[in-house]
């Protein structure tokens, strides 16, 4: 069966160079974005209840934007003034500039790798008698904490907000060619708000193996996979699919 519209269940791209556009473009197939899971953040009185002294640390991993934007929520909540000495460690450049949200950037001791724990680990090192403050949510990927326990870095997790499924009421009475889930939570978001979803002949498609083992447990045929040697991103996954379709 010929592909013709595609649910994405991340946030719309906020730039016009995804390559999801391109998708659409050139496979000429309708391509929607709609999150199936938030965010939200815990309060001050919950996250005490984890007994983490924020004055303790005199550094900070941040592996996402959500991490950066909760934990400074939470010091607002809590008075805690962010001393200008803290050490700022991110997963990414682009997690770095954010930043600038809240810090004066130039003057702030801020470190970045390229998209991984692996790639921030030697600066990591370097500042290895430092305490580190890790703020996640209650889903995290369990290779964060394994490299820094693996390379001895004093730190300590503390929650700052929860992963939780959105409110998709307004799609059941809408239908896609194909689903395209990255996390196992937006398979759970899926059922939770469609108990009864059949899968008929709705495609779906999948990044990653542990949403894979998600599909698989609640019963779905995986029909687009991602990543692969073949197919790196979920863009070009699709991609191959849809011309795979369209020549029978």
């Amino acid at each position: 069966m010929k592909v013709k519209t595609i649910l994405v269940s991340q946030p719309k791209p906020e730039t016009e160079k995804s390559p999801y556009f391109d998708l659409s473009d050139k496979c000429k197939v309708k391509v929607d974005f709609r999150s199936f899971i938030h965010v939200e953040g815990i309060d001050s009185k919950e996250f005490r209840t984890q007994k983490v002294n924020v004055q303790d640390f005199g550094a900070v991993i941040f592996t996402s934007r959500n991490a950066v934007d909760h934990f400074f929520r939470i010091a607002e909540e809590l008075r805690y003034n962010v001393p200008d000495d803290l050490k700022y460690f991110c997963i990414s450049e682009s997690t770095a500039y954010y930043l600038q949200k809240y810090v004066v950037y130039r003057k702030r001791k801020i470190f970045h790798g390229r998209q991984t724990m692996e790639d921030l680990m030697p600066l990591i090192k370097r500042h290895k008698g430092e305490k580190f403050l890790l703020p996640c949510a209650d889903i995290l990927k369990k290779d964060i904490p394994e490299v820094l326990e693996k390379n001895s870095i004093n730190f300590e997790q503390a929650m700052l907000y929860r992963t939780v499924c959105s409110d998709l009421s307004d799609l059941a009475d809408v239908n896609y060619d194909v689903l395209v889930f990255f996390s196992p939570a937006g398979i759970a978001s899926l059922y939770e708000n469609f108990p009864e979803f059949k899968q008929n002949d709705t495609r779906i498609a999948v990044f990653g193996a542990t949403t894979a083992k998600a599909a698989e447990n609640a019963g779905l045929e995986i029909n687009i996979a991602a990543p692969k040697p073949e197919a790196p991103s979920m863009t070009m996954a699709l991609e191959q699919y849809i011309k795979k379709q369209s020549k029978k």
